[in-house]
């Protein structure tokens, strides 16, 4: 007998039902990871597959967030879409401690350089510059870099007498940029100015969730302010203007349906719809 070898057995006397269940679950089949997906609206687990370009819940039609390669697929004419900018880079201006590596982390998650896409294409024939914000960099902050792409996408409709669309999604102004994120502001709206005062059509399209100084500037400057449904909008959180006024806010207050209830936006339009919508618009408005 090899008094060194090593003998394992039970207490308790089910040692052999353990290695029976391991064997079992060694045998079973594994499911691939991202195949079923969890809307947070109905809870319901879903067969990724059963999800379509436009990204809605098959079983209670909640709107999912979309990247924008997948808004501009849905949105504009194939092959007509041209990137501006895609060059400019982040910085870390107030020196803030760790922000170069999330910044890093944003891109590698997200797969673009900043949490808004700028460029020129069309819709329906249409020409238009556009603007897509992404919720997957940094839940769509505006920091220096957003500002400035949307100023640079603003100007050239501006020049080029063109129709522009910004489709909204944010968490407001970037506090690690500080005081900067928050001039983007008044530098984004100064440029929309001019878009109006050149007589030029401006469109804003909110997405889940449009908040913070983003709702304070540019995405409730538009002519026509259009929202998908059930869309987060609003400034502070509830809770933050709750625990201020010390009053009971009512459900759902934030939401689209209530904005277009109280005047605050023009029309709530289902992502199926919406490039049939930003069309007649667009025809609507043409020269």
């Amino acid at each position: 007998m090899n008094l060194f070898k090593k003998n394992y057995f039970s207490l308790d006397g089910n040692e052999d039902k353990r290695k029976s269940d391991r064997r079992k679950r060694r045998n079973e089949p594994s499911i691939p990871d991202g195949m079923w997906i969890k809307c947070n609206t109905c809870k319901s687990i879903i067969y990724k597959k059963e999800v379509t370009e436009y990204k809605l819940c098959p079983n209670c039609g909640a709107h999912f967030r979309m990247s924008p390669e997948e808004r501009i697929k849905i949105t504009c004419d194939e092959g007509s879409f041209i990137e501006f900018d895609s060059n400019i880079r982040p910085k870390n201006p107030m020196k803030y401690p760790g922000y170069d590596e999330v910044i890093e982390k944003a891109q590698e998650k997200s797969g673009i350089s900043e949490a808004v896409v700028t460029g020129h294409g069309n819709i329906d024939g249409y020409e238009v510059v556009l603007a897509i914000m992404d919720s997957h960099f940094m839940m769509g902050s505006m920091g220096s870099v957003v500002g400035e792409k949307v100023t640079r996408a603003v100007e050239y409709a501006t020049q080029y007498r063109l129709p522009l669309i910004i489709f909204t999604t944010s968490g407001g102004a970037r506090m690690q940029e500080g005081i900067i994120s928050l001039l983007q502001m008044a530098k984004v709206s100064s440029a929309l100015a001019r878009h109006d005062e050149a007589g030029l059509l401006y469109i804003t399209v909110l997405t889940d969730p449009t908040t913070g100084g983003v709702t304070a500037s540019f995405a409730m400057l538009g002519d026509i302010i259009l929202s998908e449904p059930k869309a987060l909008i609003g400034f502070a959180g509830q809770r933050v203007i709750q625990g201020t006024i010390h009053q009971k806010l009512p459900e759902g207050f934030q939401r689209a349906e209530f904005q277009l209830e109280h005047g605050f936006i023009d029309r709530i339009v289902p992502r199926e719809s919406l490039r049939d919508e930003l069309a007649v618009i667009l025809k609507l408005h043409s020269s």
